[in-house]
């Protein structure tokens, strides 16, 4: 197990508070903070809407936080534009004069990492952090996010919509922001190839991105099994979270999470389950999506959006199963 231990630099954090107290104000004016709600000293979180993303007026629909330690912030997932990253950006500037060191995503999908450039402008620039699997993913994305921001907003001027990420995460990191530590772990396919979560222990705070959703439908983009793997560890007794306040990468933040582990559970198990018994059966993946379209989906939000895909990738998945 490779675990690895990052200080930031205190030449740059002096330097950085210098930039901030001379362009806090300006900022502040210029955009409107998110709301964010302080779940632990130092540690904030803004809830996202429940709305599919898109470029524009559903640019807001991820949870996204940030924590202030005693020498700089760390920042977790900056929301699906520019704008909501500059609005995420003020609400930091609105909480602490400290500068912000990192900028940590917890996987490659827009609501997570489009606001990325509002915090690539600063100067000095923080520090990216992504797993090691996430570049390659976004490479393969670039293109469909960029229209999207292009098309919707024209919002690829200026800085860049993809800055480079200095610190990949293959297993476990620690980060360190003075008197504040981050853990952060590099999971296998699960939600999607690139799921990293943020333990700050000194606060009781777990940021799990979307390996968890509360409310709203979870959405498979990487490998269901895999996926019900993770939960497993995590709900473990090495999972590390009991005793934590857990802020999904949608809905509330709980202290009662393994009542949200469980629900999420229960529908993944329910569509590996019935996929496999339709595949047993010699469905096919058009007769078994239209089949089970129904099924489990009671009391999720955005099910018409999601449950339809979650079948197809489910079926993908497990027709070739051993």
């Amino acid at each position: 197990m490779a675990v690895r231990t990052v200080r930031a630099s205190r030449a740059g954090i002096l330097a950085t508070v210098l930039a901030v107290l001379a362009s806090a104000a300006g900022e502040l004016l210029a955009t409107q903070p998110l709301p964010v709600d302080e779940l632990a000293p130092g540690v904030f979180v803004h809830q996202g809407r429940h709305q599919p993303w898109a470029a524009t007026d559903a640019d807001d629909v991820a949870n996204l936080g940030f924590v202030v330690g005693s020498d700089c912030v760390a920042v977790i997932d900056t929301g699906g534009s520019p704008a909501t990253g500059a609005a995420l950006l003020a609400s930091i500037r609105a909480a602490t004069t400290r500068p912000v060191c990192y900028v940590i995503n917890t996987h490659v999908h827009p609501d997570h990492i489009l606001g990325n450039p509002a915090f690539a402008a600063l100067e000095p620039r923080p520090r990216f952090v992504a797993h090691a699997r996430l570049p390659a993913s976004l490479a393969a994305r670039a293109p469909f996010y960029l229209h999207a921001l292009g098309r919707d907003t024209g919002a690829t001027a200026g800085a860049p919509a993809f800055p480079a990420y200095e610190i990949l995460v293959d297993d476990r990191l620690t980060l360190e922001l003075g008197d504040v530590r981050l853990h952060l772990r590099a999971w296998q396919t699960a939600h999607t190839d690139n799921d990293l979560s943020v333990h700050v222990p000194e606060r009781g705070v777990v940021f799990l991105g979307d390996l968890l959703f509360s409310t709203h439908l979870p959405v498979i983009d990487g490998r269901l099994l895999g996926w019900l793997a993770v939960m497993d560890a995590l709900s473990g007794p090495n999972g590390g979270l009991a005793g934590h306040l857990v802020v999904p990468g949608h809905g509330h933040p709980t202290s009662e999470w393994a009542h949200a582990f469980a629900r999420q559970n229960e529908y993944l198990a329910l569509v590996r389950d019935r996929t496999r018994q339709a595949i047993a059966e010699g469905r096919g993946i058009a007769e078994t999506v239209e089949a089970l379209a129904g099924t489990g989906i009671e009391g999720w939000l955005l099910a018409d959006d999601f449950h339809r895909r979650n079948l197809t990738a489910a079926f993908a998945e497990l027709e070739w199963e051993d």
